[in-house]
C-alpha cells in the first residue's frame, strides 16, 4: 500500500507541473492581450480628445475619481496608474486583485506614465517631446528606442511575481528609463510603449491632425 501511494505521489506531482505551466502561460496571454487592448483605448482616447489621459493617482476606492484621469499631469510627469475608467479598460492584469480600502495595495494593477507634452493639447504632427526623456531597454542594457522617436507612453504589468523588476522598480529616477524584455526568473514584466510616429498617424488619417 506504500509503495502504490508513493507511485500515486508521483504521478499527481508530474499533473501538477504541466497544469501549473498552462495556467501562467494562460495568465501570459491574457496580460498581453489586455495591453494590446490598452494601447488602442489610449489612441482611441487621443483621437477623441486631442490629447493623452493623465494617470490616475486616486487611492481611496470610494471616492468617485477612483480610477478616472487626475485632473491633470504634473512636469515632469509621475508614474501612475491607467484611468481604467477612463478609458474602458480591464482595472488590472492576470495576476491582480481588486482594491476595497485605501490601505490595500496596488496588487496586479497597470502602471502608466505619460509624457508631459502630450497629456496636453496635440496641434501639430511636429509637437515635441517634454524633458519627462522616456526611454525602453532590454535586461541587457540595450536601447529598444531612440532619442529622437522616444516613447510618449509606458504602460506595465508587474507579472506573476507583482513587483516592478528592474529598471521599472526605479521610475522614480530622473531617467525616465523602463524595461521589457522576455520573462525570466528575475524579470516578469509585461511593458508595451506608444511610439510619436504611431499616434500622429492615427489622428492624421481621423482627420484630427492635419
Amino acid at each position: 500500500m506504500a509503495v502504490v501511494l508513493v507511485i500515486v505521489g508521483f504521478m499527481l506531482g508530474g499533473l501538477l507541473v504541466p497544469i501549473s505551466a498552462q495556467i501562467d502561460q494562460r495568465n501570459y496571454s491574457e496580460t498581453r492581450k489586455e495591453l494590446g487592448e490598452i494601447k488602442e483605448a489610449l489612441i482611441g482616447f487621443a483621437i477623441m480628445n486631442g490629447r493623452l489621459p493623465c494617470p490616475t493617482t486616486e487611492g481611496d476606492p470610494s471616492n468617485a475619481n477612483y480610477g478616472v484621469e487626475d485632473a491633470t499631469c504634473s512636469a515632469p510627469s509621475p508614474e501612475g496608474y491607467i484611468p481604467w475608467k477612463t478609458l474602458g479598460v480591464s482595472e488590472f492584469d492576470a495576476w491582480g486583485t481588486a482594491r476595497t480600502a485605501s490601505t490595500n495595495p496596488w496588487v496586479g494593477h497597470w502602471h502608466y506614465r505619460v509624457d508631459s507634452n502630450f497629456s496636453v493639447a496635440i496641434t501639430s504632427i511636429t509637437t515635441g517631446f517634454s524633458a519627462d526623456a522616456l526611454g525602453i531597454r532590454d535586461s541587457a542594457g540595450n536601447s529598444l528606442t531612440v532619442t529622437a522617436e522616444r516613447p510618449i507612453a509606458v504602460v506595465f504589468s508587474t507579472g506573476k511575481n507583482l513587483a516592478a523588476d528592474g529598471e521599472n522598480a526605479d521610475y522614480e529616477g530622473t531617467n525616465g528609463l523602463y524595461q521589457s524584455d522576455v520573462p525570466t526568473p528575475t524579470f516578469d514584466d509585461h511593458l508595451i510603449w506608444l511610439s510619436r510616429p504611431l499616434l500622429i498617424n492615427r489622428m492624421v488619417m481621423a482627420g484630427k491632425l492635419p
